[in-house]
């Protein structure tokens, strides 16, 4: 076996590793890479391998640094077949299309530009049209704990990662006629948080020769969740009683509706208002949502009972759903008193980025991160604590009060990226998804193992 690394190397997104064996030439996510601008050259960039030459592509979830980067792999050639679970395959048509239109959307705000100033239009990276293409090829659909043959020599199988809806750890395995035992290799993907109020815990798989694992938190421990879900209560309290607008930036999958859920337990046990305006602004967590409603049987057991009651935990008295542009402008009209959960989680684009320009410069507003945030992002810039930000050209003074609070976070902390560790004692690990430092830093705390840390378009055998 050759393993190849072409995305979320020394850094946390963009994930794409390439595994060939007996023949076959299997990829691993596929996805866009997020930061600065000068992330929009590293995304156009070739991908480090011929994109027609790829026989499978794995998903292990939907999240754009995984899936992102697929339309534009099936744009530049591949035609063969994506395999993840029923969940996932849903949730990436709304994320991939959604990604589509934005492109367009810049492409297009860059051609008038051009026009304007003489200069070259520039090309979307990739168009719906290519997004639906790569829809096009979800050919089966993975079961957890299933095995799913590649080839006459390869199997793959899926483990519920408890990271979102659908995600999933994928376990290959590669019968080689000149050994007793097979070639075995598990490549993570993003592991989920134990505890969290809608899914079940991660699975850990069989054991295996080598894993290739994330590390985004694998120099940090969680905040336990009841504190967390306090302060979130705390934080929205204090903004209502002072008049002011709570600015929530929120990733569209899981975050989202996770939030949802904790406000509808923080009415039910009135902390807050009945009438509470609530307002999703963000289409592609709307469309997730509704998503979420159509698999009860991924959710945790007690979420799940919610479901065969005919309770929606994602549903309260005072909530919104703002699809159309003109109803989001429309929410600048209130000065105070409402909660506004807008993506992008990292403040990278989408609609929460006009709700900070309108709230941002206000004492009695808060912002709420609930969410990780990459270098180079808007919400890393503000939660590091900068005093002015640039917004749709203009300079915004930060007076809102912001909050940080980390036990919300989607992926499994130090202690338990550790603990699935051990529980497979690989005898080689490959570390990846994770800052340089960070890496480094959880690298320290592997024993018994091979430890390796590649660079983008590194490549290994196995």
């Amino acid at each position: 076996m050759k393993l190849s690394f072409h995305g979320a190397d020394r850094n946390v997104t963009g994930s794409c590793h390439l595994l060939e064996a007996a023949g076959k030439r299997i990829l691993i996510d596929c996805g866009l890479f997020q930061g600065g601008r000068e992330i929009d050259e590293e995304n156009a960039a070739d991908f480090g391998f011929d994109p027609s030459s790829i026989d499978v592509l794995l998903l292990t979830h939907a999240h754009l640094d995984h899936c992102g980067r697929i339309p534009l792999l099936v744009k530049r050639g591949f035609h063969g077949e994506i395999i993840a679970t029923d969940a996932t395959r849903e949730l990436a048509r709304v994320v991939m299309l959604d990604a589509a239109h934005l492109h367009m959307e810049e492409a297009e705000r860059h051609t008038r530009h051009a026009h304007r100033h003489g200069t070259t239009p520039t090309e979307p990276l990739y168009t719906v049209l290519d997004a639906l293409n790569a829809m096009g090829l979800f050919a089966r659909t993975a079961v957890y704990g299933t095995p799913l043959t590649l080839d006459p020599l390869i199997s793959a199988t899926f483990y519920d990662a408890g990271h979102i809806l659908g995600s999933a750890s994928i376990r290959i395995e590669l019968r080689d006629t000149t050994q007793d035992t097979p070639q075995s290799i598990i490549f993570s993907g993003d592991l989920g948080n134990a505890g969290r109020p809608l899914l079940r815990n991660p699975q850990v798989p069989p054991k295996a020769d080598t894993v290739v694992m994330e590390t985004t938190y694998g120099d940090r421990l969680h905040k336990p969740i009841a504190p967390s879900v306090e302060e979130l209560y705390q934080a929205i309290s204090a903004t209502l009683a002072r008049g002011g607008n709570v600015i929530i930036p929120t990733f569209a999958l899981e975050r989202a509706q996770e939030i949802l859920y904790y406000l509808h337990e923080g009415v039910k046990k009135g902390i807050f208002a009945q009438n509470l305006p609530i307002f999703l602004d963000s289409p592609m967590a709307i469309s997730a949502t509704e998503i979420f409603r159509h698999h009860p049987d991924d959710f945790n057991a007690a979420v799940a009972t919610q479901f065969q009651r005919q309770e929606d935990p994602f549903n309260l008295p005072g909530l919104h759903f703002t699809r159309e542009t003109a109803d989001s402008i429309s929410l600048n009209k209130f000065v105070g008193g409402a909660i506004i959960m807008a993506g992008s989680g990292m403040c990278t684009g989408g609609r929460v980025r006009h709700h900070l320009r309108h709230n941002l410069w206000r004492h009695d507003s808060s912002v709420i991160f609930v969410g990780f945030a990459a270098q180079g992002t808007l919400a890393r810039t503000l939660i590091d604590g900068a005093k002015t930000v640039e917004l749709f050209g203009e300079t915004i003074p930060v007076r809102a009060k912001l909050y940080t609070i980390n036990g919300f976070s989607a992926h499994a902390d130090r202690d338990e990226l550790l603990a699935w560790h051990q529980a497979i004692k690989p005898a080689r690990t490959i570390l990846v998804h994770g800052e340089d430092n960070t890496m480094q830093q959880f690298s320290t705390l592997l024993h018994d193992t091979d430890v390796l840390l590649p660079q983008q378009n590194d490549s290994m055998e196995l």
